[in-house]
């Protein structure tokens, strides 16, 4: 059975959840594999360049590269964000120094299924205040993936997430959201970290497909986006933190495509 789309929404079919469970299984790979590769001393160019072999030798295609508008495609096979950076940096010549947090942020495309995923690391030596950001970002998705089950609703899940990163003192993003996910990258729902109430938003139907994202900073919530007009960065200059994964909404809850 194909995909349907109720109000713009996808819900895939079993033999499309499968696709997308091994889209997910070689993003979860690459991560491993880019994870291992930071350190001191490596250029952000580097791990782009390892992410793409990864997901190529599984015989899939990156999602990122060429992402966007024509006139500025995204260049690369993945966003590499250090430090104050929140989302969309593009790899280069930067080097990596200890100290330094990095987000790696990408996808990879299956028989035309998508899978998205992101994580921030320390490098090296990192401050308590960096150290609690990362975990506090990385438990706010648990929190939110906790949620998504069959007759919930996207608020259940924004509400979770935002609940728990400012409990625990931090801002969140909240220009830049989660989404669904299939045949294209972005697709509806939206699935916001701030904002929105429990019980509010579209309802979770089993077949739907989303990726989580919060994205949290130390201080302001509010951003910028650089002369490359693709990096996306604190306003005050702050550290932030990303933490994403595809979702599959089953009658058995949810399933995380893209972990190993």
């Amino acid at each position: 059975m194909p995909s349907q789309k109720p109000n713009g929404i996808t819900i895939k079919s079993s033999s499309e959840l499968d696709l997308m469970r091994e889209a997910g299984r070689i993003v979860g790979l690459a991560k491993l594999e880019v994870a291992n590769a930071i350190k001191p001393g490596v250029t952000t160019s580097f791990l782009d360049e390892i992410t793409e072999e990864s997901i190529r030798a599984e015989g899939a295609i990156p999602s990122f590269k060429g992402y966007g508008d024509p006139q500025n495609p995204f260049p690369a096979s993945i966003c590499v964000s250090v430090n104050e950076e929140i989302v969309h940096g593009i790899p280069g010549d930067r080097v990596i120094n200890n100290g330094d947090i990095i987000s790696v942020d990408f996808g990879a495309i299956w028989k035309g299924l998508h899978a998205d995923s992101a994580f921030t690391l320390g490098v090296g030596t990192i401050s308590d205040d960096a150290a609690k950001l990362i975990e506090t970002t990385r438990l706010s998705l648990e929190k939110g993936i906790e949620k998504v089950t069959i007759g919930n609703r996207i608020g259940d899940i924004c509400y979770a997430i935002q609940n728990y990163a400012e409990t625990e003192g931090y801002s969140l993003v909240r220009h830049y959201v989660g989404h669904g996910i299939g045949y294209s990258m972005h697709e509806e729902p939206q699935v916001p970290n701030w904002g929105m109430e429990p019980g509010l938003g579209p309802i979770l139907k089993e077949g739907m497909a989303i990726a989580i994202e919060p994205m949290l900073n130390i201080g302001t919530y509010k951003t910028k986006i650089l002369n490359d007009g693709w990096t996306v960065a604190t306003e005050d200059g702050e550290l932030s933190a990303h933490f994403e994964d595809t979702v599959l909404i089953t009658d058995r809850g949810p399933v995380v495509t893209t972990r190993i």
